[in-house]
């Protein structure tokens, strides 16, 4: 929603102080010129990303126009869940989890919460590290190192689109420049035409620049803003999950190691410690 609001309101300053000072808007409508600006740098951007980097450009785009998932409902779920299975661990063993280690999908405890069990990267996150956990081979250091490896390579993978649109925006206003350039190539070219119509195809040629830097800037740029910052926000869970793990296999209690967690998170998604308390017994006793 945010981002249709954005975009109303960018073009009714420009474009309405442009109107008001007496521009003519028509003279902005230049078709070929946006083909020329688009086309050039989605030809760069498909050049520089193809295949899998591009698959993954499509699949996030339509992310752009969604909330995000990681906030504070989200969390809460995250932790009731965590501190019902760590609470499992602690008094019936490790072995106890197994079977909902194995199949998540059909485990009784995944299957009460149903924002957590949705997100398939973070329940293979999990389920993987308390399996490493039951098999008990590797030492919390260890743990820790393989953690660290994993949400660096999710980090790099999951940026990837974010990558892409800030290389297309970069783009955009040189191809701009190229458009203007065709421009002034094609009036050059046409020097036996009158004054009047001389100025209509120089200001044409104008227009491809003020398109790339407006493209660039108004409207690409942005949605990269916003693609890395749900990559950061996905990064967040990954880090709240393994600080949490970490402490329960430590030696922590449940409620300490989910407390744990909660400190992982910024201001704006963390609960405070008696609404997160409250929010983890009633989960557990449904």
């Amino acid at each position: 929603m945010f981002v249709v609001i954005g975009y109303i309101f960018m073009c009714a300053c420009i474009f309405g102080a442009y109107a008001a000072h007496g521009g003519h808007l028509a003279v902005l409508w230049q078709p070929t010129e946006i083909v020329i600006i688009l086309g050039g740098a989605l030809g760069a951007m498909i050049v520089g990303y193809g295949g899998k980097p591009l698959k993954a450009v499509l699949k996030a785009l339509p992310t752009l126009f969604k909330g995000s998932a990681y906030n504070k409902a989200f969390y809460m779920d995250l932790f009731a869940l965590m501190f019902e299975l760590l609470s499992k661990v602690r008094k019936e063993g490790l072995m106890s989890i197994e079977a909902d280690v194995e199949e998540p999908h059909s485990s009784p405890v995944f299957s009460k919460y149903e924002r957590i069990a949705k997100d398939h990267h973070l329940v293979e996150f999990i389920t993987d590290y308390l399996r490493l956990m039951v098999g008990g081979n590797l030492n919390a250091f260890e743990i820790e190192n393989l953690m660290d490896v994993e949400i660096d390579t999710h980090h790099h993978e999951a940026a990837i689109p974010a990558t892409a649109i800030t290389k297309l925006a970069d783009g955009l206003p040189a191809f701009g420049i190229v458009a203007a350039v065709m421009g002034v190539v094609h009036t050059m070219g046409s020097l036996h035409l009158p004054p009047s119509e001389l100025g209509g195809l120089i200001g044409a040629a104008l227009v491809g620049t003020f398109l790339g830097i407006l493209l660039a800037y108004g409207f690409v740029g942005p949605l990269a803003q916003i693609l890395e910052r749900k990559v950061e926000e996905s990064s967040q869970a990954f880090n709240t999950i393994k600080v949490t793990l970490l402490a329960s296999l430590n030696g922590y209690a449940p409620q300490v190691a989910v407390e744990f967690g909660r400190k992982a998170l910024s201001s704006t998604e963390r609960p405070s410690f008696k609404e997160l308390e409250d929010f983890v017994k009633n989960a557990k006793a449904k």
